[in-house]
């Protein structure tokens, strides 16, 4: 009976380690770091949308149940490399928070977002969708671009060249 328990116990823990080397980044055998998403209000988010310090800000509205939006992030991540010093991109999603565990931060992971991801999570877009900019309908994807000088919305998908293009207009 004792070697029973004894091999159950062996059994058991070799389980674990097991387990827990499924863990491992696979390239480098270090433990994955479980990152934190940064979920906000619309007050909490507002200091996202204005600025006082020499920086063009790009954020970014969208969801990873939007097909157009998903196919512009790639875009978005390119201008966030390319202009690094001058740029901050911000990108803001609109998932449902019962969604940020199984689809949001395995998409983030997946895709490797480099851009700064938060998630906002206030169900009175009615409120909030007109102090974004006031002819807002809603629809996403949508982008707000600004600096502490000018500040342009658009309610659009881009392509590289579009974007680029309207952010050179403001680092002018």
């Amino acid at each position: 009976m004792k070697y029973v328990l004894f091999v159950i116990l062996v059994v058991f823990f070799s389980c674990k380690d097991v387990s827990e080397k499924k863990q491992l980044d696979e390239t480098n055998g270090v433990l994955e770091k479980e990152f934190t998403l940064e979920v906000y209000d619309f007050d909490g988010l507002q200091k996202f949308l204005s600025t006082t310090d020499d920086k063009t800000y790009v954020v970014n509205f969208w969801a990873t149940w939007c097909a157009p939006c998903v196919k512009e992030l790639p875009y978005f991540e390119k201008l966030n490399t390319l202009y690094s010093e001058d740029v901050k991109v911000i990108l803001v999603s609109l998932d449902f928070p019962s969604k940020y565990e199984t689809k949001l931060k395995p998409y983030i992971k997946n895709k490797n977002l480099q851009s700064k991801v938060v998630a906002l999570n206030d169900v009175d877009s009615n409120s909030w969708i007109p102090k974004v900019d006031e002819s807002w309908t809603g629809a996403i994807p949508a982008t707000v671009i600004f600096n502490k000088n000018k500040r342009e919305f658009y309610e659009k998908s881009f392509d590289y060249e579009e974007l680029e293009i309207e952010v050179k207009q403001f680092l002018k």
